[in-house]
């Protein structure tokens, strides 16, 4: 990290699970979900507090309403979808799994990531 070269989304996920598991007897709160490009092809993982990684192909969810995304985003995934059918499959499981979750709400940021480019957008939520 300090000799600021490139880094793969394989080799960050095993840095952040092992400085996770360092701290398992007081551990950080999160649950990081590190996705990028690795070779030209996806990669996408997700961590608990101690940093056990769950590396699969098509999604991974985390949070407070973990549950209720995982429900919502396994009806509704497709593989091969395109970006903007990609955008509004994740916005409909977003909104759905914050609307069934007390703790959840006030929006979340979408980052789609192609070959060429990243696709940033804002979703409001509830805010109540």
């Amino acid at each position: 990290l300090r000799e600021d070269r490139e880094m793969k989304p394989s080799t960050f996920a095993a840095l952040t699970a092992s400085l996770l598991y360092e701290k398992r007897f007081g551990p950080y709160f999160v649950e990081p979900v590190i996705a990028g490009l690795e070779d030209g092809k996806p990669f996408i993982t997700a961590m608990d507090l101690i940093g056990a990684p769950v590396k699969t192909s098509d999604f991974v969810v985390a949070g407070t309403c973990g549950q209720g995304l995982y429900g919502a985003c396994e009806a509704m995934y497709r593989p091969d979808m395109e970006p903007e059918d990609l955008f509004e499959t994740l916005s409909q499981a977003l909104l759905a799994g914050v609307d069934r979750d007390c703790i959840s709400g006030w929006g979340a940021v979408v980052h789609i990531i192609t070959k060429d480019e990243t696709i940033v957008r804002t979703l409001k939520a509830r805010m109540d």
